[in-house]
Formats: structure tokens, sequence, C-alpha cells
């Protein structure tokens, strides 16, 4: 999506206290999908991270969802970002909501909500896609097409209110899901090169073989091809698996890292020197790629024989020696060399890597450290970017993650 103005969180100097039972719990918390065998996870308490998880879930609620898009509806808003409201926030919203189910009798209303939001607001490109973003009209603006990020998302929370509540009521998650999933493949997916599109606008010139790292989710993919039956998500899907490991040999072999956007998809992806779309940043670990060791890290640990498993542990070793084991220097970005980019700090980027963390056998301490940290962060009511990814790794930390 176009590029969001990050809202920095303040971090509170409270910490959550840890209660040392044993962290490697293969087993996920009700309602959660098992994780593999040897997967981490905190060593505090189930109620401790349940705790952490419901402080920012209803922080989140309160400050980000609106009902003022009309009767029924609920949409997710952005004050950080470009405009009131933007598709990838509306995907967190259903995949948050969905995965709550078990946690909050709101929950179904919430992603009901989120759907009808989405449904009446179709890209121009493709009828079956949500306009990437709304004014605070709720109007569609910007060109009214599509960004990837926020389809995918919206797809996969589709397929989790499925396995929750089935299909059967008011809303047909599954058909959802499919069509959506159909028109991201016929629409943002480059048939010639199988890599994710940024848009479906971004059909030719310079954005034709340009993709986006943190569109690249793996698990998402797995999910699709499972929801639809269509083998082609797994050709998409090792095609990423593939260029991800390529640039962190050929780019970033010290760090691991992801640059935000990848160009020369129909050859050999690399990253782009200086401002290719959003910022001077954007060959760099920056404000997309953030959620990379995140959106590798699920797959990780749900997915036997996952690719990146040995992606993200390269991520979390280094950043390990980088900071000397303290989170709290995590920093806002670094270039693929392992330089700081900018100052401060910001939950996307210490969040991020606590996800990675857990499939990392000698990370135990590190991963405390991290929920820590993360439970400790004080919710910005500005920062939608940041507040909503820490749900998201907080459902994946206290075993509440559906791997769909």
């Amino acid at each position: 999506m176009r590029k969001p103005v990050r809202a920095l969180a303040a971090v509170a100097a409270l910490a959550v206290g840890m209660l040392g039972i044993p962290g490697q719990a293969a087993a996920a918390a009700s309602g959660g999908s098992p994780y593999l065998p040897g997967t981490l996870r905190p060593s505090a308490s189930q109620a401790a991270q349940d705790q952490a998880l419901q402080k920012y879930y209803s922080f989140w609620k309160q400050h980000f969802l609106t009902t003022k898009c009309g009767s029924g509806t609920y949409a997710v808003l952005a004050p950080d970002a470009d405009h009131a409201f933007v598709a990838e926030g509306q995907g967190y919203g259903l995949s948050i909501a969905a995965m709550m189910a078990e946690k909050d009798p709101q929950a179904r209303a919430i992603v009901d909500g989120i759907v009808k939001f989405v449904k009446a607001h179709p890209s121009v490109n493709d009828k079956n896609l949500h306009a990437a973003e709304q004014d605070a009209n709720c109007k569609s603006v910007n060109g009214s097409d599509s960004a990837t990020d926020g389809d995918l998302e919206i797809a996969y929370g589709l397929l989790v209110a499925d396995k929750k509540w089935g299909s059967g009521g008011s809303v047909n998650y599954k058909a959802e899901a499919v069509r959506i999933i159909n028109a991201i493949k016929k629409s943002e997916v480059n048939p010639d090169t199988k890599f994710m599109r940024l848009g479906d606008w971004a059909t030719d010139g310079k954005y034709i073989n340009s993709s986006r790292s943190s569109d690249w989710m793996p698990g998402h993919f797995r999910a699709f091809a499972k929801a639809t039956g269509d083998d082609d998500w797994n050709t998409i899907r090792a095609k990423h698996e593939g260029a991800v490991t390529s640039l962190q040999q050929n780019h970033a072999p010290k760090t691991g890292l992801l640059p935000d956007f990848v160009l020369g998809t129909d050859s050999t992806p690399k990253p782009p020197t200086g401002k290719f779309l959003e910022s001077k940043y954007d060959g760099a670990y920056s404000w997309n790629a953030c959620r990379d060791p995140w959106r590798l890290g699920v797959d990780a640990i749900t997915a036997q024989g996952s690719a990146a498993a040995g992606q993200v542990r390269k991520m979390n070793t280094w950043i390990q020696q980088a900071t000397g084991g303290d989170p709290a220097k995590i920093t806002t970005g670094y270039t693929l060399a392992g330089a700081k980019t900018e100052s401060g700090d910001h939950p996307c980027f210490t969040a991020s890597f606590a996800v990675a963390a857990m499939s990392d056998p000698g990370g135990q301490a590190w991963l405390d450290k991290l929920f820590t940290r993360i439970s400790s962060f004080s919710p910005d009511s500005k920062d939608y970017y940041g507040t909503g990814i820490t749900v998201q790794v907080l459902l994946v930390l206290s075993g509440n993650y559906v791997a769909a």
C-alpha cells in the first residue's frame, strides 16, 4: 500500500513478571492451532500471556474500531496512515477478531461488519478485490485500486472465520475467501513470474517485475492452496521461498534481513537503490519488511519442513548479536548489512522478531526478554500499525494463532 506515516509508540518501564514455567510448548492454547514440536513459547504463565494479549486487544478495539461507516459495519481506523482507512487494516481486523472468537463475544459481529465494509468498497480494477484506501467520510480515494497486503489478509481472515464458526451463517466466509483468493491470483499475481504484485494496478513500467517482501506469506499461500484446491498456490509459495533464500545469500549474508521492496522478479531478485515507491529506505529493512520475521516465523512453527525455519533463524541470530541480547536496542530499520537507518524503537520491529525467536531451539532466554519488552509497551492511540501488529504477534506468542 502507499506510504503510511508511522507514529512512534511510547514504551513504559513496567515489565510483566516471568514465572519460569517451561517454554517449549508444542500445543497451542485453546482455540489456536498446534505448533510444531520444539517450538518455543514464552516462559511466562499462560495467564500472563493471555493478559498481555487482552490488554492490547482491548486497546485496539477501543481506539481503532469504528461503526461510523454504516449500519452493521465495522472498519479499522488508521490515524497514522495517509488516509483514515487502509486495506491492510481491514485484513488485520478480520484476522484478529476471528482468532479472538473464544475470548470476545463480539468477535463475529466485528468480522461480519468488516466484511460489509470491504464489500462496499471494491477496487476499480477488479471488483472482487478491496479498494485500498478510504477517507474520513468512508469514500474510496487515491485511485480506488487495490493493495496486495490488504487482500491477502482479508482472504486469510475469512478462512480463519470459517474455521471458527463455519460458513452457514449470514456470511459464507469460505465462499467469500475463495472469491477473493481467485481474484488475487488473477489480478495481483504476475502470471509470468508467479510473484505477488504490489496491487492490481502494478501491471506495467517499473512496477511489473517488483514486489513487496512483506507480501511473501508462505502460511497464507498454503491456506489458499488448501481452500481452493489450486496447486498453483504451492508453486507461488515455492517461488517466494526461493527468493527469500536468494536475497539472504546475495544481499544479506550476515543479517538475513529482507528489503521493503524487491526488483528483478523476472530474473534475480534484488533490492532497489534509493527510493522506489515510498522512501529512500525502500531497499532496506524498514517499515514494510519489519513484518517479515512474523510472517515467515508463523510458517516456521506451524508447517513441517517450512523453508522459513532456517530463514528466520538467520534473522534471529543476527538481531540478538546486534543488540547484545537487549530488545530495547532494536531500532526502527536497518540496511541489509545491519547498519541502523533510523533512530528510536517501535512495536512493529520489536514484536515481529519475537515470532522468529520461537523456532530457535537455543532462544528461550531471548524470547522471554522479547515477551517482557512487548508486554511492557504502552499502546499509542495514534499508532494503528504498531498496535495491530503487536496484537497479532501476541496471538502467536500466547498460542492463539490459527493456521488456516
